[in-house]
């Protein structure tokens, strides 16, 4: 019997490329870190360095599953994106487009509640304390993106 070698493998709504190890390869999926892909492959015990083409639909369908429902496969909390949910007060782990929206909903919250890094998100300014003397060029506008006011041109306007 020959086993079959997959050229492309779909895991959590991503395509990824069936060449890569199963380490590197779970990285390619959003919301899934260098560290959460270790402590997946540990607890269902696979190997880091297996082809992500050489693994069977059963391992690739506990692999998806373990990344969606992390609780059942007693993988730590700290690993997770969303710890204590705002409402539930649950750790949560978010992939792709949910997690996309998640932060979505996050920053509109901070917005609307008028909290600083609400405000600095809506200015298109840094939200984590960096410097703003030299880099974070201002936008013309408010709200437009990749219109760029140089201090020349602002001298010529005067």
């Amino acid at each position: 019997m020959t086993k079959e070698v997959k050229d492309i493998v779909r895991i959590v709504e991503r395509d990824i490329d069936a060449s890569l190890p199963a380490y590197y390869g779970l990285t390619k999926v959003k919301g899934v870190s260098w560290m959460f892909a270790n402590a997946v492959l540990s607890a269902l015990g696979i190997k880091k360095t297996k082809k992500l083409g050489e693994l069977s639909e059963e391992e690739i369908q506990k692999i998806e599953d373990c990344i969606k429902n992390p609780q059942k496969y007693n993988i730590p909390s700290w690993l997770f994106n969303h710890r204590k949910e705002r409402y539930t007060g649950e750790d949560k782990h978010y992939t792709g487009s949910d997690l996309d929206l998640k932060v979505e909903l996050d920053i509109r919250r901070l917005k609307k509640i008028r909290a600083y890094r609400g405000i600095r998100h809506e200015m298109h300014l840094p939200v984590r304390g960096q410097s703003t003397k030299t880099h974070f060029k201002k936008l013309k506008g408010r709200g437009k993106k990749g219109v760029v006011v140089y201090k020349k041109e602002q001298q010529g306007k005067k």
